[in-house]
């Protein structure tokens, strides 16, 4: 598989990502936060002799140098880089905070894609519930947390972010989030989420950043709450995980799940990052929607 680095042209700004080729069905692969386009690498190899793929690197993250300047931003983007890729309806799959992204921008009705595929990336909350827990993120304890535990806005010299990096790699099987993942893809991810000046480099996202994404409006029209599949009219596939984060909601999924004929709940072995612990049979679960999708009408672009 050729990795391509890529730029997409947003109009003012630009986000980066990794094309990595193929020929079929556009799906366009959305991280989590505090992860970037790299963490798709091994999913990716498994999807392109069927689907062109492409992943992004959301604002604040990656090797994307611009951040959110409000809530609703990093996830509207991801329109602008469907259309600067040439595509209308793109499979569009998202992990975690990605997958609230790709749920996002298909209820605004800013893309038409062919279909969503959330990975263990759900907001089952009502709205009140969700404002609350939202609200947690901007206070500056919570800042300081993530400092502490990812060590997100540490600005270090290259040796020490080097030495930070050889430290997850050789921890990783022992970490909650990286168990089963690739080391070398541990290693690509964690370099990707450092800037690369030469004398400091940046851990992103900073706190700062996850504070303005997390500060929604209560009376947005698009809200991380429950609410937001009623918006949600194509295809949904939920990969929900035995070990994730929502598996002791699994009835509350499945009730999302069943609201309409078209959604279909996918279970599987692994913890919350599955795209970097369990690529392949993620990767099948993926190409089982493409390959469930209606074949596009002669000259109907993808």
């Amino acid at each position: 598989m050729r990795i391509r680095e890529i730029t997409l042209d947003l109009g003012r700004d630009t986000l980066a990502g990794l094309d990595f080729g193929g020929e079929g069905t556009p799906v366009l692969l959305v991280h989590g936060s505090g992860h970037n386009a790299a963490a798709w690498t091994d999913v990716a190899a498994h999807l392109t002799d069927r689907c062109r793929v492409v992943a992004v690197d959301l604002r604040g993250h990656g090797r994307t140098a611009v951040d959110s300047e409000n809530a609703e931003q990093y996830w509207c983007d991801l329109a602008d880089a469907a259309r600067a890729l040439g595509w209308e309806n793109p499979v569009l799959v998202g992990h975690s905070l990605g997958g609230y992204a790709v749920t996002a921008v298909a209820a605004a009705g800013l893309l038409r894609p062919a279909a969503v595929c959330v990975v263990d990336g759900l907001v089952l909350n009502t709205r009140e519930k969700a404002v609350a827990d939202q609200a947690q993120w901007t206070t500056p304890a919570a800042g300081e947390a993530l400092r502490a535990q990812f060590r997100y806005g540490w600005s270090a010299t290259p040796d020490e972010a080097h030495a930070y990096i050889d430290q997850c790699v050789r921890e990783a099987q022992d970490d909650d989030l990286n168990r089963g993942s690739r080391p070398g893809l541990v290693r690509e991810v964690l370099e990707r989420s450092f800037t690369q000046g030469d004398r400091t480099r940046l851990r992103r996202p900073t706190p700062e950043q996850v504070a303005v994404i997390s500060a929604v409006a209560p009376e947005a029209v698009i809200h991380p709450s429950l609410d937001v599949y009623e918006r949600v009219t194509c295809p949904l596939t939920i990969v929900l995980p035995e070990e994730g984060f929502y598996a002791g909601r699994r009835e509350e999924v499945r009730a999302v799940v069943a609201a309409r004929p078209e959604r279909t709940l996918v279970e599987m072995r692994g913890h919350h990052n599955v795209t970097m612990a369990r690529p392949e049979e993620l990767a099948r679960i993926i190409l089982d929607l493409v390959n469930r999708l209606p074949a596009p009408e002669s000259g109907e672009p993808t």
